[in-house]
């Protein structure tokens, strides 16, 4: 008889690894004291206000504004960087949707660059060939929760005047060369959805340094009005409508309601509170799973630089070669390790390119790219990195699984390995 458990072989493990989310007594008082207050609505509550200054601060940022989700963040952040009609705003493959859709909602052309193979991030070198006149943004995704290069984007960006927003939607706690993540370019933008590694079931936020942008979020996301600095003045180019605003009927910028509510807020600033230690438990996890694994013929981690000075682990990711597994199909080894009690997920099935959105420009009422690009055709797109980690090469573990003890990533190991001894029997 073999020894797989998928052949009735006695499993490595039948205990189950941490679930998500992860909630207490004190995250259900923080949201029964909102909704006993009846004051729900952060226009006229605290909790939301709150928590955009305790993010903020924790990621690094002078600013934060909190907001529905990440998908909404990502629009607002490119319509507050003047992201319009024919722009181009180069985007990695390897992402979630949003991050592309965002450009299309702006009535601007997503440009897909392809990733770096070690690392699943937007790769610097191949940046410039895909810049033209028309290119305004790069949107560099910290994948993972592992910081992008962004020395070479920074230096890419300034030299072809080019805005950055990063999508550090798996970026809590992430730092590049010890700098918050989604506090490098113009803006970042960070994801609260049910399954990130910090959640409100749902929400968002961006991140950013500068006042203007600051002050141009927060209308875009409280219905186009303006708050006046205590002073009575506004920001940059805001000044010229100092006279109107500060009416709650008054709307200067194309904004809706895209408002965090004060039930939310109140349970991620209860989260936010064991953050960090759930952060460092992921790290030390995800490093100790990289040396025990790289150990193993056919199974690759990603690359970590030494600029990436702390990685939030959304995500812990490695390389199948099924070449070193008998030539068998990722998705035989990851039932396999099923079976051995340690799921895995093969990630995205697709490059975005390929998505019948994009092929078939799915794009209405969004139409600019029919007048700045009438022959677009994502069919001809080809980003080859990305359609191997879709095609049978990427392995994802989810945050929750790096939230285990030690003995669990030995489990993890052990079951790895052992697909591996006896992959002829898959």
């Amino acid at each position: 008889m073999s020894k797989l458990a998928i052949h009735g072989g006695k499993p490595v493990r039948t205990k189950p690894f941490p679930r998500w989310p992860v909630f207490t007594e004190a995250d259900a008082q923080a949201v029964a004291r909102v909704v006993l207050s009846g004051v729900w609505c952060c226009t006229t509550g605290k909790l939301a206000g709150q928590f955009e200054e305790a993010f903020a601060k924790f990621q690094g940022a002078r600013y934060g504004v909190a907001l529905t989700n990440g998908t909404t963040a990502l629009r607002l952040a490119l319509m507050a960087a003047g992201i319009e009609e024919g722009d181009e705003v180069i985007v990695p493959p390897y992402t979630f949707l949003a991050t592309a859709t965002a450009v299309v909602e702006c009535n601007a052309v997503p440009v897909f660059v392809d990733i770096d193979p070690d690392t699943y991030n937007l790769d610097p070198r191949l940046i410039e060939a895909a810049i033209t006149p028309r290119t305004c943004a790069i949107i560099p995704v910290h994948f993972a929760g592992l910081a992008c290069d962004m020395g070479r984007i920074l230096a890419i960006a300034k030299k072809h005047k080019l805005k950055i927003i990063e999508d550090a939607c798996h970026g809590w706690g992430g730092r590049w060369k010890n700098k918050g993540l989604g506090c490098i370019g113009e803006m970042g933008v960070f994801s609260f959805q049910a399954s990130k590694n910090l959640t409100g079931g749902e929400g968002g936020l961006i991140t950013t340094d500068n006042e203007e942008l600051y002050a141009i979020c927060q209308s875009l996301h409280n219905g186009g009005r303006l708050k006046l600095r205590p002073d009575g003045t506004l920001p940059g180019r805001l000044a010229a409508y100092e006279k109107g605003a500060g009416n709650w009927y008054a709307h200067f910028l194309l904004g809706g309601n895209h408002r965090m509510t004060e039930m939310q807020a109140a349970l991620l600033l209860s989260q936010l509170k064991r953050l960090k230690k759930q952060t460092d438990r992921r790290e030390a996890n995800a490093h100790y799973l990289d040396r025990e694994l790289a150990a193993i013929p056919g199974i690759r981690p990603m690359r970590q630089d030494a600029f990436a000075t702390r990685v939030s682990r959304h995500l812990y990711l490695f390389r199948y070669d099924a070449a070193r597994f008998g030539g068998q199909p990722r998705q035989k080894f990851l039932a396999a390790l099923k079976a051995e009690g340690v799921t895995a997920s093969p990630g995205y099935p697709m490059p975005l390119y390929r998505q019948p959105l994009f092929l078939e420009k799915n794009f209405a009422p969004y139409t600019g790219w029919k007048h700045s690009h009438p022959d677009l055709d994502y069919s001809r797109v080809s980003c080859p990195v990305c359609e191997k980690a879709c095609a049978g090469e990427a392995v994802w573990l989810s945050q929750a699984t790096l939230l285990g003890t030690r003995h669990d990533m030995d489990d993890i190991v052990a079951a790895v390995a052992k697909v591996q001894q006896y992959a002829a029997e898959i």
